[in-house]
Order: C-alpha cells, then structure tokens, then sequence
C-alpha cells in the first residue's frame, strides 16, 4: 500500500474519531442524543462513578479536549495516548456490561488504532527499553 494511502486512511480514522468524541463528549454536557437505559450491570458500574461527582465532567471535558486536538491534527499523538485507556474502557465496558453499544465500541477501537498505527514512528520511542 502506497505511503499516500495510508495517510489518507491514518488521517480519516484521526478525524472519525476526533468527531464521534466530539460529538460524546458534548453529549456528556448538553444531554442532545437520548441514550437507553443500560443493563442492570451496567447501571451499577455507572452508579459509582456518577457517585464520584468529578468523574464523568472531568472525562467529558478530556473527550472535549481531545478531540478538538485530533480534528485540528494538533498534538494529535498526544490525543491518541491519553485517548487510549478511555477507548479501552469504552471497549470492555459495551462488550462485557452494555453489548448492545458493541459495534461503535469496536468502531471507536479500530480507528483507535488505525489512527496511532498512522502516527507510529512517534510513538517508537516509547517503546524502546531503557
């Protein structure tokens, strides 16, 4: 595949995902999307973050932010590592508790890494044991 391809697939995967987190993240604030009811489980686990207080502004805010630095392509590999543990979290949480938000589950985590496979060689040395 040739380099101008994958930065094409790299950059649509960056902005999918800085949009759909835009989009989430906002929702966290103005409640514009209706969301259905979780599972019981899934309420449970939702209830004791909720009971923090700080944790869901504080999430929606980083979505926010991230997102912003992914659709303007700034700092957009910082966005992607400090999206990464939500993206997971995300992930497990719609396939264990609440499968019924399975696929944009799937879709957030494959653009995930779509998007840092795009930006690698920054993330290399990260990688390298020291």
């Amino acid at each position: 595949m040739n380099s101008q391809k994958v930065t094409t697939i790299t950059m649509g995967a960056r902005l999918l995902l800085g949009l759909l987190f835009l989009v989430f993240g906002l929702n966290g604030f103005f409640n514009f999307l209706p969301m259905p009811p979780p599972p019981e489980a899934a309420m449970k686990f939702l209830g004791g973050l909720f009971g923090a207080g700080y944790f869901f502004p504080f999430l929606k805010s980083v979505e926010v932010i991230c997102s912003l630095l992914l659709l303007s392509g700034f700092f957009a590999p910082l966005a992607l590592v400090i999206l990464a543990p939500i993206v997971v979290n995300i992930f497990l949480f719609h396939t264990i508790l609440a499968p019924a938000g399975a696929p944009l589950a799937i879709l957030i985590l494959v653009l995930e890494v779509i998007a840092a496979w795009g930006y690698r060689d920054k993330f290399a040395p990260l990688l390298k044991a020291k």
